[in-house]
């Protein structure tokens, strides 16, 4: 069943997470550049933001998460990589869970470290590419 301490704590968790992407990281990158483009990195930031939900929205989770063609013992491409079976949610609402929690906090919680990821990466490309 779902705990609800461990449910207020990755609630929690997914927020602190999030919010090292945005504002954090936005706004440390925004710091270490010139005055002129600090309106690129945020973009850069906001708007991979917004790529990266709707990637792990429509297959990112699902590949990562889907336990379809696993079979216990052995290893095969399906120990490594999931399927489309819970592409775009299917299958997922608030009353299934993974482990005590709700599977869509699961889902959030998760999402927010496959957005922070590539994010990191703007700082290596900061003032040396323009966003437009």
């Amino acid at each position: 069943g779902i705990d609800t301490g461990d449910t207020s704590w990755i609630l929690v968790s997914t927020a602190l997470v999030l919010f090292m992407n945005i504002p954090g990281l936005a706004l440390f990158y925004a710091g270490l550049v010139r005055g002129k483009n600090v309106l690129s990195v945020l973009m850069h930031c906001f708007v991979l933001t917004a790529t990266m939900t709707v990637l792990w929205l429509v297959c990112g989770y699902s590949l990562a998460f889907s336990t379809t063609g696993m079979v216990e013992g052995t290893v095969n491409l399906k120990s490594f990589v999931g399927s489309l079976d819970l592409a775009m949610l299917n299958g997922v609402d608030g009353s299934t869970t993974e482990g005590t929690i709700p599977k869509l906090l699961h889902f959030a919680f998760q999402m927010t470290f496959f957005i922070i990821t590539p994010a990191l990466m703007v700082g290596a490309f900061v003032e040396r590419m323009k966003f437009s």
